[in-house]
């Protein structure tokens, strides 16, 4: 027989509900402020166990919490998923139909870049190519602008990827709509947006996997065929001797 869900069980999936993605340390904390104040047995390590729970309560209602990393700092994420429909169905309720057509256009030139980013000007550049209705270039830097702080989308430098709430609750769909281009990570197995590929064998890990994965090596190689990893790995043993060799060339020695 399923556990059955406390009140703290509940109030712990109302905050992350509202809040739309949850990063993981606010997710324990959050955990025990609500089996402290509903008075339920508490252990810091189970937070898993607990959102087990939930998810095992909220399977009649097909939807469920997931677990995801930032593919810029590797840290885990919790939201809460809605498995009865796409996510990009979902927010047809939030948004008007040429602001999801821009959505899906900007999807496709992220998704179908060599680095996980669009540039502002690619996608502004769209704008005016829209089949619903053509966008006003100011327009569509405000619905962008919307997107961000929705935790849609993920903006730096005027270089635009998907945020890490929009790779937890896309994940199915990107996965069955770019079949040909998506991937999950070799190492987390959670859908790689931005990733490193083997040259060899084809196989992609996020950045964060990759610097974990390499961390101590002089000379990484592929998990999946183990010939020598031939990108940049930042944060590695790697790529410092790659900076001695340079220094060391550079001067003649």
């Amino acid at each position: 027989m399923a556990a059955q869900m406390t009140n703290a069980h509940r109030r712990f999936l109302q905050v992350l509900m509202s809040n739309g993605i949850t990063e993981g340390s606010e997710a324990r904390k959050l955990h025990q402020h609500c089996c402290e104040t509903d008075k339920v047995y508490y252990a810091h390590d189970k937070l898993d166990d607990f959102i087990g729970t939930i998810n095992t309560n909220l399977q009649p209602l097909f939807m469920q919490i997931r677990k995801g990393i930032s593919e810029d700092n590797g840290r885990a994420h919790y939201a809460v998923v809605n498995l009865a429909e796409t996510e990009v169905t979902k927010m047809a309720s939030d948004y008007t139909e040429i602001e999801l057509e821009l959505f899906r256009k900007t999807m496709d030139l992220i998704i179908l870049s060599e680095n996980g980013f669009a540039s502002s000007t690619d996608i502004l550049n769209l704008a005016d190519q829209l089949k619903t209705k053509k966008m006003k270039k100011k327009e569509a830097e405000q619905v962008l602008k919307v997107f961000v702080e929705d935790k849609w989308l993920s903006e730096k430098n005027g270089e635009y990827t998907l945020h890490t709430r929009c790779i937890i609750e896309m994940e199915q769909y990107i996965l069955s709509n770019y079949q040909d281009v998506a991937r999950k990570c070799n190492i987390c197995h959670s859908l790689a947006i931005q990733s490193q590929v083997c040259e060899s064998c084809g196989i992609g890990m996020h950045l964060p996997c990759v610097r974990k994965y390499f961390r101590g090596q002089t000379e990484p190689r592929c998990p999946g065929c183990n010939e020598f990893w031939s990108c940049d790995t930042p944060g590695t043993k790697q790529r410092i001797f790659k900076k001695l060799n340079v220094i060391i060339l550079g001067n003649g020695l």
